[in-house]
């Protein structure tokens, strides 16, 4: 691992493991009564967040603060990008100021690798437009490792839109790297151009038909877990599908699709990388229902993000 995290393909399979074990003992400072260990003591991280955030940028400022660096956010509208700065100019103010990380979620895919290329400070991607999000990756292997433990063998499903998502880019390769399948499952509309290509360089496969690979009848056979994706409306310029309720229908994690995954394999994991589009992309009481972990995602992206920070900027380096 560099000094900076821009992207999960950035990472061995070593490195991989070796974040998910630091993570294993920074998980166990949440249930602490004191959560509060020095180890980055005098460093500066910069939240520097151009996309609006619940989980990633409260999770990284918990991360910075448990282990007392000080930590500060900043949002595009209240940066100088707001008066017409440029990106470049904005993250060399901020270095100059020597800082020791910036954390940065922005709109335009590729923004975090030119920003690591215009600062000194380490720059942890926190998703860049529809290229990735290594940490939620990570935060994805670290919860179904606690729900089915070694993912060599295991086949984990991949639903919705594929085209907008970072996370399914950066998924597919962590996941892979561990030793899992994956198969990806999405409309025609939205599945990104060259899928076909990428999908044969990174060992995945893909599907147009949800009940079929849910019922087994995949490339991977039995689903050992199922990650909805959020349909990302806000990306969509034009119909890439029909109706809400068709999509649900036809891509939907509903009740009756819950009770067939759940009675052929009880012990199914479900997540969902958040916000979620309730009774869209999936159904209110499968959010809910035991098989789901989405909210240990939640806690696993603190102990996580911790994890990342730690590696980069403790000056231990990663396997």
């Amino acid at each position: 691992m560099n000094r900076h995290l821009l992207s999960s393909a950035d990472l061995s399979r070593e490195d991989v493991e070796a974040i998910l074990t630091t993570a294993e003992s920074m998980h166990d400072v949440q249930h602490r009564e004191i959560k509060k260990i020095p180890t980055l003591r005098g460093r500066t991280i910069i939240n520097l967040f151009f996309e609006d955030s619940t989980r990633t940028r409260s999770s990284f400022e918990i991360a910075g603060k448990w282990m007392s660096a000080d930590t500060i956010n900043i949002t595009g509208k209240g940066s100088s990008t707001s008066k017409g700065e440029s990106l470049r100019d904005t993250v060399r103010t901020i270095d100059a100021m020597g800082v020791d990380a910036l954390v940065i979620r922005h709109s335009a895919s590729g923004a975090c690798h030119q920003v690591a290329g215009w600062v000194d400070a380490s720059v942890i991607n926190a998703g860049d437009g529809t290229h990735e999000h290594p940490t939620q990756a990570l935060l994805d292997a670290y919860t179904l490792r606690h729900r089915i433990g070694d993912l060599d063998g295991k086949h984990v499903v991949i639903v919705g839109d594929l085209t907008h998502s970072r996370v399914f880019r950066s998924d597919v390769i962590t996941l892979g790297r561990l030793g899992a399948h994956v198969t990806v499952v999405a409309p025609p509309t939205l599945m990104p151009s060259g899928i076909a290509d990428w999908a044969k360089t990174d060992g995945y496969a893909t599907s147009w038909d949800l009940d079929d690979v849910l019922e087994g009848r995949g490339a991977y056979g039995p689903v050992d877990a199922v990650m909805m994706l959020r349909v990302q409306r806000e990306r969509m310029s034009g119909g890439f599908f029909p109706t809400p309720r068709e999509y649900t229908v036809t891509y939907g994690l509903t009740r009756e699709r819950m009770q067939r995954l759940a009675g052929s394999n009880p012990d199914v994991a479900i997540l969902h990388p958040g916000p979620i589009n309730r009774g869209l992309e999936i159904a209110a009481d499968v959010a809910d229902s035991v098989q789901s972990v989405v909210l240990d995602q939640v806690s696993a992206g603190v102990a996580v993000r911790m994890a990342v920070l730690y590696h980069l900027l403790s000056g231990e380096a990663v396997a």
